[in-house]
């Protein structure tokens, strides 16, 4: 994929609520992909998240579980800041917080997309599978922001 739009879904699924993105991958519409927006859920491979954004894309949409602030279940989208998300340089196969994987991308002589965070505060993070209630009932709120976040950013495009 050379330009358009990514939605890419991270997270572990043996890690209770942090499976939220991959949860919400599997519930997005097929409809939704086309030829300027392709669906992945990148689950803990952050590295081939990095190497698929080398290839150039306009947007990047992290759907992703969020720190526990006091408010399990609640959703949250915003715009990633790629200033302020820091980790150490390099490459790490194993890492998938998002500032690994731009700082994989960073390693890798890539530069990161405009990036939207659709994610959710998480009630817990300990292993086995499944989300907790809370979590699991902001899964179909995920999905309806992001078709309406996808819809928003190909808009954008038709007038830039």
């Amino acid at each position: 994929m050379t330009s358009g739009i990514l939605v890419a879904g991270i997270g572990n699924i043996f890690l209770g609520d942090d499976g939220f993105g991959p949860e919400v991958m599997r519930h997005v519409p097929q409809r939704l992909a086309g030829p300027r927006v392709r669906l992945r859920d990148y689950g803990i491979r952050g590295v081939h998240l990095a190497y698929d954004l080398l290839d150039g894309v306009d947007a990047l949409i992290l759907v992703d579980a969020l720190p526990n602030r006091g408010s399990p279940g609640a959703l949250h989208v915003f715009q990633a800041d790629h200033e302020t998300l820091s980790a150490t340089a390099g490459l790490d196969a194993h890492a998938m917080d998002p500032a690994a994987v731009f700082a994989s991308l960073n390693a890798l002589g890539g530069a990161p997309p405009d990036t939207v965070v659709v994610g959710c505060e998480v009630a817990k993070v300990d292993e086995g599978i499944g989300l907790s209630d809370p979590v699991a009932a902001a899964v179909p709120a995920a999905v309806k922001a992001l078709e309406d976040m996808v819809a928003q950013l190909l808009v954008s495009e038709q007038v830039g």
